[in-house]
């Protein structure tokens, strides 16, 4: 059974809450790393210890969002060997993980009606890396020390 490590904050609690079960259906095993209320909170918090996962191989990619998106994306994307795409539209989560093999999808949950999340998350999961020339984009994406 794929593992999949969820997060959000405060903002997106009531979306994660929903979305779970969703993946749970699919036949996933999700690893909710929090938040578990919507009572304010930093998103960092919970980013963290999910890239941490999905880097260390214990789970094989996550879903994540906050309120635009944005600061939890940009969280994920501090860890090396994270891809975290924002995406509010289907076509989008495809594109994702096609042409930059994201390991994290990333939902704005003020932005996105749970129908639509549900249809990004569907796009996300059934589309698969090119590779080929993404392949090259994609190596080129670590800092090089």
């Amino acid at each position: 059974m794929t593992k999949i490590a969820m997060a959000s904050d405060h903002a997106a609690y009531e979306l994660k809450e929903i979305i779970k079960p969703y993946l749970i259906e699919k036949g996933y095993e999700v690893i909710d790393f929090g938040t578990d209320s919507s009572d304010s909170c930093d998103y960092a918090d919970f980013a963290h210890p999910a890239a941490t996962a999905v880097e260390m191989g214990e789970c094989a990619f996550g879903i994540a969002m906050c309120g635009s998106g944005n600061g939890i994306q940009i969280t994920l994307n501090k860890h090396q060997n994270i891809r975290a795409a924002l995406c509010w539209l289907p076509e989008l989560g495809a594109l994702a993980k096609q042409h930059n093999d994201a390991n994290f999808l990333v939902l704005p949950g003020r932005f996105i009606s749970v129908y639509m999340a549900k249809e990004v998350v569907d796009a996300y999961l059934d589309a698969k890396f090119e590779g080929g020339r993404h392949q090259i984009r994609v190596n080129k994406i670590p800092v090089k020390d």
